[in-house]
């Protein structure tokens, strides 16, 4: 099943953000390749995805976390949900691990 990406607003400005830092680079391609696996594919195993009980979305949903990065040091994020529609998911959050 493929899904349609949506970025929140704080979504969007952390990938601009992303975008135009040189010394991201690494880090951007990194999280567009998990954004292509959110639109294509949710369980691949790269992901890491599970369910994120700390944060629920705008309207109670589950909100669940990916990696976009694994075993590095302020390893970067993906926060989602499903919705607001069948076959969409909305980008939370795009942030390095605490």
């Amino acid at each position: 099943m493929r899904f349609e990406l949506l970025f929140t607003k704080q979504a969007d400005e952390e990938y601009q953000a992303l975008e135009k830092e040189p010394s991201k680079k690494a880090v951007l391609k990194a999280v567009r390749k998990t954004l292509g696996l959110l639109e294509t594919n949710l369980r691949h195993p790269s992901l890491h995805t599970y369910e994120f009980t700390t944060l629920k979305g705008p309207r109670g949903e589950k909100v669940f976390e990916a990696y976009a990065q694994n075993n590095t040091p302020g390893a970067y994020r993906v926060f989602w949900y499903y919705g607001p529609n069948k076959q969409q998911i909305s980008i939370a959050s795009i942030v390095p691990h605490p």
